[in-house]
C-alpha cells in the first residue's frame, strides 16, 4: 500500500461518495487508487465546477463534499468554488496534488505553496510531509469541515509521498455530541420574550443545518411572533404559515423594513451575519437581540445581543417555549404588512407581457416544482428576484450563495443535487453571465446521468451590476455582451433546448423539460426594466400603520 492508497481509504471511512474533479500528472497516484474503490470519480470540465458540485453537495447532506486538482493552474481554478463553500458554511475537503518535497526548495514548474493560498479561504489545511500521518490528517480534515460552522479544509499532497510506502489505517470517526444551552441564559432570553410588545423572529441557514425548523415552527406558532428568513433560510417555516413574513436581505427597502423599524425585539435564530449585515437592519446597534444558535455571536457593533442562548437550537427554543407566556399580547406589528407582501406576490399571476417579467417567471416556476424538489440560484439580478419570489415549504428546496455569492454555481450544483436527489425535480436558475461561466459541465450532466432543467434568465449583460449602476449613477455602461444560440448550444452537447417566446408557454416548457431523461435548457428572455422600477417602489415604499 502507498501513501495514496492509504489515503483512499480513509476517504472511504469518512462515507466519501463522490470525488469531484480532474486529472492532472501529480494525482495520477491517487486516481490509480480510487480504481479499486467504491468511490465515484467524476471528471469534470473545469476545477471551479468541482468545487462547487462538492460545495453543494455538503450544504444538501451536512457531510463534506469532496473535490481535486492538480498543483498550479488546478488548484488556482479550484480556490473559488472551495471560498464559496467556506463562506456559505458548507462542509467540503479539497484535495490537490503537488510536485515532490525535493522540488520545493527551488523555482519548479507550476509549483506554488498551496498550503499558504489555501490558507485565507478555508477552515484549516495542511500537506501530508509523511505517509504515516495520512490517517490523522484525513480525519481531522473531515472533523473541522463538518463541526460548527461548517466550512471548507485543504490537504496538499506531494507526488513523492503519494507514491510512498505507507502503512496505517484509518481513524475511527468520532459521533457529534449536542451542546445545550446554559439555564441562565435560556431564562432571560424567555424573559425578554415576555415583556416584548412586538418581538421578531429573523432565522438563518444554522437552522437548517441544526434541523430545527420544527422546533422553530411551534415556538412561533404558540407565541405567536412573525418568522423573517434569510437567503439561505428559505423554508425553515413553510412560506404559507400564517407567520411567514418571507425573505430579508435585499440591499433595498421593501416590507420587511417596516417590521424592523418597529420591532423592540430580535429573536436571531441560527442567524449568520455573512448573509446580511446587521449594519441594515439595526444601523444604530441599539434593538435589543437574543442570540439563538450553535456558536456564540460574531462580534459587530450593530449585533450585539442582550443575551446569547449557545447549544443545540431546537433544545433552546423547546426550553425557552417553556418558560415563556406572552398571553394577552397584541399581534405583533408585522403581520400588519403581511396582506402587502402576499398582494405583490399574487400581482404577477396572470401577467402575460412579453418578455417576461423575472416576477411572473417565478411565480409560475413555484407553480410547477413540487415541496421537495430543489432550486439552486447562481448570482445575478435574478438572485435578487428568487430570494425575493420563491417561497418554500421545506429546507433546503432553495439553495442561494450568499456568503460569498459566487456566480456560476447554479449548473454544478444542479449535477450534485440531483446526485443526492436523484427522485426529485431538479432546476438551476442562472443568468446569461453566471451561465456563461460554467455551462461546460452540462456535458458532465449528460455522461453522469443528472438530468435537470437549466432556465436563463437572458437580457444580455451583467444585469445586476447595471441596475446598481442606474442606482449609484442614472446610466450604466461595461455590462453589455452578446450570447450564443442556447438552443443550438444545448443540441450541440446532446441535450434538450428550449426557447420562450411567449410567456403562456413558460409553464408547459418547463413541465416537459423535467420530462426528458437529459439535462435541458430553457432560453426566457427577461424583461428587466423591472429591477427599476422596483428601486423606485422601494424608495416609494410607506409602512402600514
Amino acid at each position: 500500500m502507498n501513501t495514496a492508497e492509504l489515503l483512499v481509504r480513509c476517504l472511504e471511512n469518512e462515507g466519501v461518495e463522490y470525488i469531484f474533479g480532474l486529472p492532472g500528472e501529480e494525482n495520477l497516484h491517487l486516481l490509480e487508487a480510487l480504481q479499486n474503490s467504491p468511490i465515484q470519480f467524476i471528471t469534470t470540465r473545469h476545477e471551479q465546477g468541482a468545487a462547487f458540485m462538492a460545495d453543494v453537495y455538503g450544504r444538501l447532506t451536512g457531510r463534506a463534499g469532496v473535490c481535486l486538482s492538480t498543483l498550479g493552474p488546478g488548484a488556482t481554478n479550484l480556490m473559488t468554488g472551495v471560498a464559496d463553500a467556506n463562506l456559505d458554511r458548507a462542509p467540503l475537503v479539497a484535495i490537490t496534488g503537488q510536485v515532490g518535497t525535493d522540488r520545493m526548495h527551488i523555482e519548479s514548474h507550476q509549483y506554488l505553496d498551496l498550503v499558504a493560498m489555501f490558507q485565507p479561504v478555508t477552515k484549516w489545511n495542511a500537506q501530508i510531509v509523511r505517509p504515516s500521518i495520512t490517517p490523522e490528517i484525513v480525519r481531522k480534515a473531515f472533523k473541522i469541515a463538518q463541526t460548527e460552522k461548517p466550512g471548507a479544509v485543504h490537504i496538499d499532497l506531494p507526488e513523492n509521498i503519494a507514491a510512498m510506502p505507507a502503512a496505517g489505517n484509518p481513524l475511527q470517526r468520532d459521533q457529534r455530541q449536542h451542546t445545550y444551552a446554559a439555564f441562565r441564559s435560556i431564562e432571560l432570553a424567555a424573559e425578554a420574550i415576555k415583556n416584548a410588545h412586538s418581538p421578531l423572529i429573523l432565522v438563518g441557514n444554522g437552522a437548517i443545518r441544526g434541523h430545527a425548523d420544527a422546533a422553530l415552527i411551534e415556538f412561533a406558532t404558540r407565541l405567536h411572533i412573525p418568522v423573517a428568513n434569510t437567503f439561505m433560510g428559505k423554508g425553515v417555516i413553510p412560506c404559507d404559515h400564517d407567520l411567514a413574513l418571507w425573505s430579508v436581505g435585499l440591499q433595498l427597502r421593501d416590507y420587511i423594513n417596516c417590521a424592523l423599524d418597529h420591532t423592540d425585539l430580535v429573536i436571531a435564530v441560527g442567524y449568520d451575519l455573512i448573509e446580511y449585515s446587521p449594519k441594515r437592519w439595526n444601523p444604530h446597534g441599539t434593538l435589543p437581540i437574543i442570540h439563538i444558535g450553535l456558536e456564540a455571536a460574531e462580534i459587530d457593533s450593530s449585533y450585539i445581543p442582550i443575551v446569547e442562548v449557545v447549544g443545540d437550537i431546537s433544545d433552546s427554543l423547546g426550553e425557552i417555549l417553556k418558560r415563556t407566556d406572552r398571553s394577552g399580547k397584541p399581534a405583533p406589528y408585522a403581520l400588519s404588512f403581511q396582506p402587502s407582501i402576499r398582494a405583490d406576490y399574487e400581482r404577477y399571476a396572470q401577467d402575460e407581457a412579453f418578455p417576461i417579467k423575472p416576477q411572473k417567471l417565478i411565480y409560475d416556476l413555484r407553480q410547477v416544482m413540487g415541496p421537495d424538489d430543489i432550486v439552486i440560484s447562481d448570482v445575478g439580478a435574478h438572485k435578487m428576484w428568487m430570494a425575493r419570489h420563491y417561497h418554500c415549504l421545506k429546507p433546503n428546496t432553495c439553495l442561494i450563495s450568499n456568503g460569498f455569492a459566487a456566480m456560476g454555481i447554479a449548473v454544478p450544483g444542479g449535477i450534485a443535487a440531483k446526485l443526492v436527489h436523484p427522485d426529485r425535480h431538479v432546476v438551476a436558475v442562472t443568468g446569461d453571465g453566471g451561465f456563461m461561466m460554467n455551462c461546460q459541465e452540462l456535458e458532465t450532466a449528460l455522461r453522469v446521468g443528472t438530468p435537470f432543467v437549466t432556465i436563463i434568465f437572458n437580457d444580455g449583460g451583467y444585469g445586476l451590476i447595471e441596475w446598481k449602476q442606474h442606482n449609484h449613477y442614472g446610466h450604466a455602461h461595461s455590462v453589455h455582451f452578446g450570447n450564443p444560440d442556447f438552443v443550438k448550444l444545448a443540441e450541440s452537447m446532446g441535450l434538450k433546448g428550449y426557447r420562450l417566446t411567449s410567456t403562456l408557454d413558460f409553464i408547459p416548457i418547463l413541465k416537459e423539460a423535467l420530462e426528458q431523461p437529459i439535462p435541458t435548457i430553457i432560453d426566457c428572455p427577461v424583461d428587466y426594466r423591472e429591477n427599476l422600477r422596483f428601486s423606485q417602489r422601494a424608495i416609494d415604499l410607506s409602512c402600514p400603520t
